[in-house]
This record gives structure tokens, C-alpha cells and sequence, in this order.
């Protein structure tokens, strides 16, 4: 099955975000089908505040270690492409599909929609098997709604696009809507109850910032001298991981 199989399943396929190689490829042990990297926990991971990172660097340095280490399909987050510039934003794309990723986000960001499709449809005249994840962030700011979303969503559509992701869609009738009005499959953020219609849900900066809270937590006990309720990965285990 490929990467892009997943996203025509009977229900919708569970897609973590790692933010290194020991959580991507523990992740991957998990049986999850594919691995998604997370733009927030690899620049946080470096000092580097989600969004205003400018440069492939970070995340193509964290590809490049994974290169070859994984069984399933990998997905970067690319944020909006680092540049405006569509060619090279497709040279990075093709760059990915080389060290052998299956697909990518690509998000709208301060752009027009036209800017973006137009970034979309070098990335996929470039990078044709490449996976293209189409993400909009006028649902999660509160700007046009669910209209203003699908405009945006179609003409992504229109330009390549292989499946569109809305951060902040939760309500089950404006999933109803996009669906209807994309026919592409739709990527939402981890929720408790997942409406119908998703089809690839992606648990974001989720983990990283949980992982980050149980380091606090168990720092704390060794501080105040308790003990924490959960379990460390075993040296060992972690240690067979990355040398298998």
C-alpha cells in the first residue's frame, strides 16, 4: 500500500509527528503505517520558535539522518516551503523525493491563494509522485470561515494538490462542507471524536509537547522526591533501536 493509499481507507489513518530520529523511528516500531515530522518540535528542538525559521536547514539535516532508517513512508512538514520563490521550493521537493519522502505539507501562511497554488503546481510538476499536503490557516484564525477555506482549498485542488489539511476543523457540518466541496482527502488535527469524512488525522506538535511535560514531571519527582507514574523507554531497548 502506498503513502497515498492510506488516505482511501474504510477509516481515517493515524499519521504521528516526530521530531527526531529516536521518536520517529519508535514511533514506526508502534506499527503506525507512516511517520510525519513536526515543524514546531524539530525548531524547538534547535532553539528555533515554530514559524519564523527561514531555512531547509533544520528539517532537511533531520531527513538526511533518517534516510534509509525507515520501513514505512515518511511526510515532512515544510511550513510554507522556505520561499516564496516556487522553483525553489520544487528543487526542495525533489531534493525530498531523492532521500526518498513520500510526501509533504505546505502550508498558505501570510500568501494569496494564488501565490500558493502557484507554489503547489511547480511542486507538483516537479515532484509528481510526491504526496502534496495542502494545508490552510483561515479556519484556525478565524478568517472568512468556512468559505474563505474552501476557495482556497479548490484552488489548491486545481493546482496539484493531493490532499488538503485544515488545522482548527472540528465541527462535523464544516467537514461535511469542505469534503463535499475539495474531493480531496482531508487531514484535520488529533481531536477526541473525529468527524466523518476525515481522512488522515495528524497528532501535530502533540507529542513533542507531551514529551516535554513528562521530562518536566519526572525532573520534578527527582527534585521533590517522588515518584513518577510513568515508565522510561529502557536504555537498552533505545539503544538496539539506533543501532539496529
Amino acid at each position: 500500500m502506498t503513502f497515498a493509499d492510506l488516505h482511501h481507507g474504510p477509516t481515517p489513518f493515524l499519521l504521528p509527528n516526530a521530531w527526531d530520529v529516536a521518536s520517529a523511528l519508535l514511533l514506526a516500531d508502534m506499527g503506525f503505517p507512516a511517520i510525519g515530522t513536526t515543524s514546531l518540535g524539530v525548531t524547538a528542538a534547535a532553539g528555533v520558535p515554530d514559524g519564523v525559521n527561514d531555512s531547509p536547514e533544520l528539517t532537511m539535516a533531520f531527513v538526511r539522518a533518517l534516510s534509509g532508517t525507515l520501513s514505512i513512508p515518511l511526510t515532512v512538514d515544510l511550513e510554507g516551503g522556505y520561499s516564496d520563490d516556487p522553483a525553489a521550493v520544487a528543487a526542495l521537493a525533489v531534493e525530498l523525493v531523492d532521500l526518498g519522502v513520500a510526501g509533504v505539507n505546505l502550508e498558505d501562511g501570510h500568501r494569496t491563494a494564488d501565490e500558493h497554488a502557484r507554489i503547489i503546481d511547480a511542486v507538483a510538476t516537479a515532484a509528481p509522485d510526491l504526496f502534496i499536503n495542502a494545508r490552510t490557516d483561515t479556519y484556525w484564525l478565524g478568517d472568512g470561515g468556512v468559505d474563505q477555506t474552501v476557495r482556497r482549498l479548490v484552488a489548491y485542488r486545481d493546482a496539484g494538490a493531493s490532499g488538503v489539511f485544515v488545522p482548527g476543523l472540528t465541527e462535523p457540518d464544516d467537514v461535511a462542507t469542505v469534503v463535499a466541496a475539495v474531493h480531496l482527502p482531508l487531514n484535520i488535527l488529533w481531536q477526541k471524536d473525529i468527524p466523518a469524512g476525515v481522512a488522515r488525522v495528524s497528532t501535530g506538535s502533540a507529542l513533542y509537547r507531551h514529551a516535554l511535560a513528562t521530562a518536566l514531571t519526572v525532573a520534578g519527582c527527582a527534585r521533590d522526591g517522588c515518584q513518577p507514574t510513568t515508565t522510561a523507554i529502557d536504555y537498552g531497548d533505545l539503544q538496539a533501536t539506533l543501532t539496529r
